[in-house]
């Protein structure tokens, strides 16, 4: 095939019937001669085995590098001036890489701009469970730590649509974290990058019972630890964002039946922006009230 403007990179590890959905949403794409699809086998027992396709290349790890290793390796290995990004368990909506395009085009942000659209949460009947719209982001900015706006989630980055020389340049990755990666990432490429916002759903996250990285309560705790010292400048400059991420963090950790470190995060959350956490708690517990009303 001739080069084409987009690489979408997979990767995937022992997961090799969702991924065959995964893949195929990524070569549905209506522009067919445009995409390029790359899937890194981060270590599957069985090799990756997927029908041949001109548009498809499979790099294979003998070993488990982890997430953002695999993402970094379906980077280098690219051939598209933009690249995307797709977990082996979701899927692409056959406009997917149309919209992004056309995003990137009509974006009067600052360049470099990269492209975030609408995430779809279903699940495994194709239920609709949530749809989060994306927020942009100028350049020079702290993307999660930003005030939110109302109806918009900091929560789309699977979507992200970029040149993939902004990320290479920016060293890619950080192969350090095993969970929290596009966090992390997010908070380096926004101080380089505009990320504009696309209202149109286009990515499908599938809600299902298997194993995922960020369901590992453990390993997000080590991580969400490993990210405010490794971002302690931002989380610093951005007092109000640093007490939301918290209070996030809080809620899952209860979830997870680890209420010392839900205890700690509301802790820091009052100390870093006192009036700002209380406010926000007192928002959440109404909301959660009102929630329970509903369902009696």
């Amino acid at each position: 095939m001739s080069t084409p403007l987009l690489s979408i990179v997979v990767p995937t590890r022992d997961r090799h019937e969702l991924l065959r959905a995964a893949v195929d949403s990524a070569l549905a794409q209506t522009l067919r001669d445009e995409v390029e699809v790359v899937v890194v086998d981060d270590g599957s027992r069985t090799p990756v085995d997927l029908p041949h396709d001109p548009r498809l290349r499979i790099v294979r790890h003998e070993r488990s590098t982890g997430g953002a290793a695999a993402r970094n390796a379906g980077t280098t290995a690219a051939t598209g001036r933009l690249v995307a990004y797709l977990d082996d368990d979701d899927e692409l909506v056959p406009h997917f890489a149309e919209v992004s395009l056309a995003g990137l085009e009509a974006s009067r942000l600052p360049p470099p701009v990269g492209v975030l659209s609408t995430l779809e949460a279903v699940d495994p009947q194709g239920r609709l469970l949530e749809r989060k719209r994306p927020q942009a982001s100028p350049r020079g900015s702290w993307y999660g730590l930003e005030d939110r706006l109302a109806g918009r989630s900091f929560h789309a980055k699977q979507t992200l649509v970029v040149e993939r020389r902004v990320l290479l340049d920016l060293g890619g990755w950080d192969e350090r974290f095993r969970s929290r990666v596009h966090t992390e990432l997010f908070l380096r490429l926004n101080r380089v990058c505009s990320l504009d916002a696309i209202d149109e759903p286009t990515y499908r996250l599938l809600v299902h019972p298997g194993p995922r990285v960020s369901s590992d309560p453990e390993l997000r705790q080590r991580s969400f630890t490993q990210l405010f010292d490794v971002h302690a400048e931002a989380f610093a400059a951005r007092p109000r964002g640093a007490a939301r991420f918290l209070l996030d963090h809080a809620e899952q950790s209860w979830r997870d039946g680890q209420r010392t470190a839900a205890a700690r995060a509301v802790t820091q959350a009052l100390r870093r922006a006192p009036g700002f956490a209380a406010w926000e708690l007192g928002g959440r517990a109404r909301h959660r009230l009102r929630e329970r009303v509903a369902q009696r």
